[in-house]
């Protein structure tokens, strides 16, 4: 049951109201923004609503049980709150949303009405629009293991065991060319043998996408310096000198965990595991059945 405070619980019951709304944004990579739909910035909590924002928020529900009900904001580009350049290189992706209404003629009596996550944005023109989601929609996210020949782990996270954060596996990289949206040209990575990077990340630490990570699809030697095939465009701009931390790849074998990474004691997955071919097949005289591992 929620508790509304006696200063606000006396203003609702008052004959006339002065409530409006007001959003706590906190981005994964620990930025806090405020906005409010008032004509006038406000604070409270210790963080300031910026009402310059534009925001604009769309009818919501509440309800019992773990139904996923959302609403959604609008708003429109602010060069000093929210860029447009910040929503397509996905800085705002799974953000929390703290919701709340607010007295604006005394801003310390407010109440939190719920916390969401923001979900699909879509630009329309000058303005945005970004989908609030109840946090119940977790719940209908896939959960739980995969038993498959390959390893399930993410490359150096605690179900991997390695720690990727060493000169083995890791090296600094500075942009030379960049050919076109899916292909960046390095310097820095000569030390590596060509595809150690296949399958690995880039994370940006300078330039217009400074924080940003992209997932490599390809590494291969071009003229004494790298080529990294992405698989998806960066939103935000790379340009020449732009500096990045660039990290090994893994394609999830088990003769990859073994023999590149000294792993294999920790691997993830089931390698013996015999495909479907195998376990639909009978014994003939040309199969070998002398009970020794299946390796891929």
């Amino acid at each position: 049951m929620r508790t509304i405070p006696a200063g606000l619980q006396a203003h609702l019951d008052g004959e006339v109201t002065t409530l409006c709304n007001a959003w706590r944004v906190t981005r994964l990579d620990g930025t806090v923004m405020g906005f409010t739909d008032h004509d006038h910035d406000l604070s409270f909590g210790g963080l300031t609503y910026l009402a310059a924002s534009g925001f604009a928020a769309s009818e919501a529900e509440d309800g019992n049980g773990l139904a996923a009900e959302g609403g959604d904001v609008s708003g429109g580009f602010s060069a000093d709150t929210i860029r447009a350049e910040d929503l397509s290189a996905g800085r705002y992706d799974g953000a929390k949303v703290d919701v709340y209404t607010v007295n604006w003629q005394a801003p310390w009596q407010h109440l939190l009405l719920r916390t969401a996550e923001l979900g699909e944005v879509r630009r329309e023109g000058g303005l945005f629009r970004v989908e609030l989601r109840r946090l119940t929609h977790r719940l209908d996210q896939v959960r739980g293991r995969i038993y498959s020949r390959h390893c399930d782990a993410v490359l150096g996270d605690a179900r991997c065991g390695l720690n990727v954060d060493v000169p083995a596996f890791r090296a600094t990289a500075t942009v030379s060319a960049v050919p076109d949206d899916l292909h960046v040209r390095v310097t820095g990575l000569s030390g590596f043998a060509e595809r150690f990077f296949r399958y690995g990340v880039l994370t940006f630490e300078s330039g217009a996408a400074v924080g940003l990570a992209a997932d490599i699809e390809d590494h291969r030697a071009a003229g004494g310096e790298a080529e990294l095939t992405l698989w998806l465009p960066m939103a935000a701009g790379i340009a020449v000198g732009d500096t990045l931390q660039v990290t090994a790849g893994c394609d999830k074998r088990f003769s990859t965990c073994k023999e590149k990474f000294g792993n294999g004691l920790n691997f993830q997955g089931f390698p013996h595991m015999p495909g479907s071919d195998f376990s639909y097949s009978y014994a003939d005289g040309q199969s070998v059945h002398d009970g020794s591992a299946l390796y891929e």
